[in-house]
């Protein structure tokens, strides 16, 4: 529950939830009779928690946490984690089977697209209903109506019906009036992916802004979206919370290691030759996951069985990180491929010393192509996973060793 009027003291806390549980059933007609039930029994389910009876799932199991202003919780997890249940319960959505929320001040959320807007009116009409739910009167909403309209960026479409806008305009039009109208608690969803690069870096610098005097609650798969704002975390796996604190890196390693080991794929193949081997040369591994600390060699090995007369071929070692983003490639140097006496196989090792990628989860994407013709002749995506570690929390690509001196004058 919330009280829209009330005047909350810097530092104080804002969100408070306790114990929160939901559970859903995974057939409807199940889920009609235990609701009779419950009704005829008199059970409140927001007071007491019940154990699971058959076909039904815990979507959030028992989750606590605090926040203030100025302080935003990042909620990450796989889908189906029971993120947006979460949020729902927190907006007042849906009620809870069992736990306590507390949310005090004016709440603004953005969690689904299009949630909160009536289609068949304009958008002038929505942005002033929007701002009556959140306790603000016409003179108020008078005062932003130009700065939403402005940051929405809908000059020339405020009056039409909200049902013909884009998918973009509905969320630029749900965040304008969400961070316009400086709410003290922000509840964002994943909403802002649909939205264009310009839009979103505008979006998080007006967040930058308005951080100070709010407490925000911002859900995304975007881990760079989640370190560049975020001050705490939680990690949600089947509703429960898997990790919790403000040490953001480590919750985002954890999120990307659930996603570290994929099986691989075999994306192209001409049939004359195939991979029949291949490693990640390293002294340490956890969970078949080679560890290589940060500027140490990087070294992989090779095998590959010849299935036809053998060609001059090259080798493509394509690095990529944990978003699935090619951020290197191994440049290779001229050198014999001939099968040794008379051997079906080639082996080989390709090594890089100095390793200066950031602290994370990597992957190959290995491609094979005549060297003469270019002709592509194999390909296979997702292979020799490995971790670089170093003691620094590093969210651009490359830490590079440098020197620093001083100039005197």
């Amino acid at each position: 529950m919330s009280d829209k009027n009330e005047i909350v003291a810097d530092g104080a806390v804002l969100v408070k939830v306790e114990g929160l549980s939901k559970k859903f059933c995974k057939d409807l007609k199940t889920s009609l009779w235990y609701g009779l039930k419950d009704l005829v029994s008199g059970v409140s389910g927001s007071t007491e928690d019940r154990l699971l009876r058959p076909k039904e799932f815990w979507a959030v199991k028992d989750i606590s946490f605090e926040l203030r202003r100025g302080e935003c919780l990042g909620l990450i997890g796989h889908n189906g984690a029971g993120k947006s249940t979460l949020l729902k319960i927190l907006n007042g959505l849906i009620n809870p089977d069992a736990g306590k929320v507390t949310m005090k001040g004016r709440i603004g959320a953005l969690i689904e697209l299009g949630a909160g807007f009536n289609p068949i009116l304009s958008g002038r009409e929505n942005i002033y209903n929007n701002g009556a739910i959140l306790g603000f009167s016409r003179k108020e909403i008078d005062s932003k109506l130009e700065a939403i309209i402005a940051f929405a960026e809908l000059e020339d479409f405020i009056d039409m019906p909200v049902q013909h806008y884009s998918s973009g305009m509905k969320v630029r039009l749900g965040f304008a009036v969400a961070a316009q109208m400086e709410p003290d608690v922000l509840i964002i969803d994943e909403v802002l992916a649909v939205g264009d690069l310009g839009f979103i870096l505008k979006c998080f610098k007006t967040i930058d802004t308005i951080l100070p005097h709010t407490a925000v609650i911002f859900v995304s798969h975007s881990m760079p979206m989640i370190s560049r704002i975020c001050s705490q975390i939680v990690l949600m796996d089947r509703g429960e919370s898997k990790f919790q604190g403000g040490d953001v890196g480590k919750a985002i390693d954890l999120y990307y290691n659930r996603f570290a080991i994929n099986e691989s794929s075999v994306v192209y193949t001409d049939s004359c030759i195939e991979l029949n081997h291949s490693a990640v040369l390293a002294e340490k591994y956890e969970k078949n996951i080679a560890q290589l600390p940060w500027r140490e060699k990087l070294e992989f090995l090779f095998e590959f069985n010849i299935l036809a007369p053998i060609k001059d071929y090259e080798f493509f070692i394509i690095i990529i990180d944990k978003e699935q983003r090619p951020v290197a490639r191994f440049k290779q140097n001229n050198f014999d491929l001939s099968p040794k006496s008379n051997s079906s196989v080639i082996s080989f090792k390709a090594s890089h010393n100095d390793l200066q990628l950031s602290k994370g989860v990597y992957s190959v994407n290995l491609a094979v192509r005549e060297r003469m013709s270019k002709n592509p002749v194999y390909r296979i995506n997702g292979i020799l996973p490995f971790q670089i570690t170093d003691k620094d929390e590093t969210w651009e690509p490359f830490l590079l060793t440098s020197s620093f001196e001083s100039i005197s004058n």
